[in-house]
């Protein structure tokens, strides 16, 4: 049977959100692994707390709780990439990782200007969202096309390998998959 790892990219309503979509014009400005087509566990780099957008660190995002269920509606586009066993071995020790290891990981808030210059700069123990997600991709063995500290979540939406298996909103798309019951714009399970 495949394995798989699944990138949602998603776009909330915070202040933060809407201040990087009006710069970036990009549809999506956030996006998160998950081990499971369920979505059970999402991780990031993301705000800590629902209503302050720092501190933010290395966090487990559940769809309807936090920050996430603050919004009825988030668009969203979910990528499949296939993987083999002993590379889904290595996402989930990278994964228990973070969470064991949390308090010394913070948001890259100085990284957001290296990446909007599109200049090279690895901050350790510091990461972005699309920064996390390509770190952990090339640390499983999926080549990436440049430096993880360069990526934004736009780029995962034209990633190598990644097919695109559901176009539309978050929250539906995690309820349909709780009950089993598919509704939303789903595209491939």
């Amino acid at each position: 049977m495949s394995e798989y790892i699944y990138l949602i990219l998603a776009q909330t309503g915070t202040g933060p959100a809407k201040f990087f979509r009006f710069f970036t014009k990009k549809p999506f400005n956030h996006v998160s692994l998950s081990g499971d087509i369920n979505l059970s566990e999402m991780y990031s780099f993301c705000r800590t707390y629902r209503r302050l957008p720092l501190p933010a660190t290395f966090n487990k995002e559940i769809v309807g709780k936090g920050t996430l269920g603050q919004f009825g509606y988030i668009p969203c586009e979910i990528y499949r990439i296939p993987v083999t066993s002993g590379q889904k071995a290595e996402y989930d020790r990278i994964i228990r990782h973070f969470n064991n290891n949390r308090k010394i990981y913070s948001y890259n808030i100085l990284g957001l200007i290296a990446v909007y210059l599109n200049i090279e700069w690895n901050r350790q123990k510091n990461f972005l969202c699309s920064q996390f997600v390509a770190y952990t991709m090339d640390k499983i063995g999926i080549p990436l096309e440049k430096p993880f500290c360069l990526y934004t979540p736009d780029d995962f939406r034209n990633f190598p390998g990644a097919a695109l298996i559901y176009s539309g909103e978050l929250n539906s798309f995690y309820y349909d998959m709780q009950s089993d019951i598919p509704t939303g714009k789903q595209i491939a399970r």
